[in-house]
Formats: C-alpha cells, structure tokens, sequence
C-alpha cells in the first residue's frame, strides 16, 4: 500500500494525554492517574515531535534537558524517551523519521553535544548512530549462603523512613557524588518526585518503596537504598524477594552497613537488583557466584557534535590522535579529527593530516563513558587501525577510574 507523507510537528502542552495514550498502546501498559500525572510532569512539549493522522496522534519522540556526568566531566544531554508509534502505523517510516529530526534539531540547537536513552531493544538504535556505552549488572539471587565481611567497631547507624520526607537528604548525597559517576543523570526536583513517586496501583503486589538512610559517625548521611519487598510463602515457609531500586554509598562502612541489612531481612529469601558492571557488592559477598549475576544492555549514546564532545569529557592518559569518522544522518560529524587531551582537559578540530583511527559515529557513543575499550571495537570490526601502533597507544586514554554506572537516567 502506499501511504500519504504524514507530516511531522513540534507538540503543543495539549497534546500530553494523546501521548500517554500512545505509549500505553506501544509499551503494552496502563499508566496510573498518578504516574500519569508525575511524567506530565517531566514533558518538555517544546521538545516532542508528534505526528497525525487526521485527528490521531500516530508517533512520538521527545528528549528531557538534563545533565550526564561523563569521565572528568558533566555535560548538557539529550535525555530522549517517550519514542512511540502506533501498531496501525508501523513499516510506514515514521519512527526513522523522527529520530532523523530529532538528531538534526539537537545539532542545530548547539547545546547538547550528546544524546543518550535506554532502548526497549537493542536493534533499533544503532542505525541512528546510537552505541551502546554502558551495560548493566543484574542480581537475582538467593541471600541464604552470601556473607559480607564483618562490621567495623565504630560505623555509624541505619534509619529506616519513606522516601518522600528524606527527598532533600538523598538528593545532596546524589548530587554530591554524581559528578565522578560516568552515566548518572541530572535530577532536580521534578525529577526526584518522579523517582519517589510511588502509586499502590504500581507496586505489582509488593509493599510501598522505603529508604534505609546511613548516618556516619558525625550524624551526615552518606549512604542510602531506595527498595520494597514482596512477601511470599510456600509450603516450606517464607520466600519474601527484597527489590532493590538503588544503592548510593559514599564510603564502604556505608555501602557495608546497608547491603547487611537487604541482604537479612526477615522472612525474605531471594533479592533483585539492578547495578554497574564494577559494583562492589560482587566483591563483599564471600561468595559471587551466588549472586547469579548477568550483564544486559543499558546505556545507549549518540554522538551528536564530535568535536564538542570528545572535547568535553577528560581522559585517563595523555592522548594525541586523529580519526576518521563516518556519519551518514549529520554530515557535519564526517571527517578527520584531532584529539588532543588528557586528565585536565580536551581540544578537538579538524585534521590536516592521515588518520590514525577511522570508525563510525556509533563507535565513538560506545567508547565515550569509557566501559568500552578501543581494543574491544577493533576486535569487532568497528574500529580500523590505519596506523600500527594507534590502538595501543590511545586505548589506555579513553578508558576510567570507574565504569560507567547507569542510574538515575529514565
């Protein structure tokens, strides 16, 4: 069948409840009046792009303004989320299209020199130059066998509370240790009521969210986890699961103090959590297999303006390189690049000279919080060595002290 050429429009405020209605049909969900209301809102209306069919709203694309903290560095980003069309409306070219518009106007507009959103499956993106920087631990496992190291003579003390009333503690400690964290977002207030917001209608059975707070020995707090639990019994008693939401610690008598607790809790058997590929907790435990853990998929970045952005985060080693990029939706981004920088900064311009590196714009998303090694890429195919002895002499740069830890990004 051939289809009219649906136009595409920057949404109005008005537009909102056509939009929920939208992902509540592509995401196979039905969303609460109150979660409704909390990601009213967070919608940007001057950012969406909506597309009609008559008096349907068919697609949908958006983008959040927030920060992400990348090595050395916080950078303005295009949170994007909200990429929706309708089943009547698939194969018809209308999500390509989105996404294309979308990636010029965050060019053109000249402030975020990156994009970055979770992907409901991991094949769609990457033809938009989306790669994948960041991947994600899960825990699923079985508390009964897994120890944690004794506790100090002197740690400081647990207090258990509902979120909502401690919102202005936990977001001091976020924001405090945020900025050395690759891949934590930006939350202000709008965001941190989202985050605490918690209908009963949303709990799948489980209890209300909680927060267990770390208090130091001076009083401050400098850990917390947001978690819920689910009780469940069996012939053989109780097998209640601990879900836990995140973990913050800024020291290891906090990180200690707290995982004791959502380890042991009574009448539980089983924990769920969701983590950095680095997180400590697999070397707390005496025993990690225990933790039956998996990596999955979480981060994906596009590069929008590469000079901006490579010279926007730091990098862990001196490094002087030029590659050659390919990027076939913003031609802007094609071309040979110099990269000179290190841990106290970054310059990138055009290159007059041969190239040491050539890849695609993709390539350059998966390396730049630094959880993908040159090496990796090159191994795969996705990064060419044009000059012998490139690789190993600017891989150690684009590495850091920390992997990148998605949280607090959707």
């Amino acid at each position: 069948m051939t289809h009219p050429l649906l136009p595409i429009r920057v949404a109005r405020p008005g537009d909102f409840d056509e939009v929920a209605r939208l992902v509540e049909v592509a995401f196979h969900a039905t969303l609460g009046e109150e979660v409704r209301e909390a990601e009213r809102g967070l919608w940007e209306p001057e950012r969406g792009l909506v597309v009609r069919d008559g008096p349907d709203l068919v697609a949908h694309a958006t983008a959040g303004t927030r920060e992400l903290t990348v090595p050395g560095a916080v950078v303005p980003a295009a949170h994007v989320t909200g990429v929706a069309v309708l089943p009547t409306h698939r194969r018809r070219g209308l999500l390509t299209r989105l996404m294309r518009r979308q990636l010029r106007e965050i060019r053109d507009a000249g402030r975020e020199p990156v994009a970055v959103l979770w992907a409901s499956e991991g094949r769609i993106y990457p033809r938009f130059g989306y790669g994948l920087a960041a991947q994600q631990l899960t825990v699923e496992c079985a508390t009964a066998e897994l120890r944690l190291p004794a506790p100090a003579p002197v740690e400081g003390r647990l207090r258990l509370d509902r979120p909502a009333p401690r919102q202005p503690e936990l977001a001091r400690l976020y924001d405090r240790l945020r900025v050395d964290r690759p891949g934590w977002s930006s939350r202000d207030e709008r965001w941190w009521r989202y985050v605490l917001n918690d209908p009963p209608g949303e709990r799948g059975g489980a209890t209300e969210r909680r927060v267990v707070l770390h208090e130091g020995p001076g009083g401050d707090v400098d850990g917390y986890a947001l978690w819920r639990t689910r009780g469940e019994w069996d012939a053989a008693g109780p097998r209640g699961v601990t879900m836990v939401q995140e973990v913050v610690a800024a020291n290891v008598p906090a990180r200690l103090a707290l995982w004791r607790m959502l380890l042991s809790l009574d009448l539980t058997r089983r924990l769920d959590y969701r983590g950095p590929v680095d997180d400590p907790l697999l070397r707390l435990v005496d025993e990690p297999r225990r933790l039956e853990a998996r990596l999955v998929d979480a981060l994906w970045v596009r590069v929008v303006d590469v000079p901006a952005a490579l010279a926007a985060r730091r990098y862990a080693t001196e490094v002087d390189v030029t590659i050659e990029v390919t990027d076939e939706l913003l031609p802007e981004n094609a071309g040979r690049w110099r990269l000179r920088g290190g841990p106290d900064g970054a310059r990138c311009g055009p290159a007059d000279g041969p190239a040491d590196l050539a890849c695609d714009v993709r390539a350059l998303g998966e390396l730049y919080l630094g959880g993908t090694g040159l090496t990796a890429l090159a191994d795969a195919g996705r990064i060419v060595e044009r000059r012998a002895g490139a690789l190993a002499a600017a891989g150690p740069a684009f590495t850091w002290h920390r992997a990148p830890a998605p949280m607090g990004t959707f």
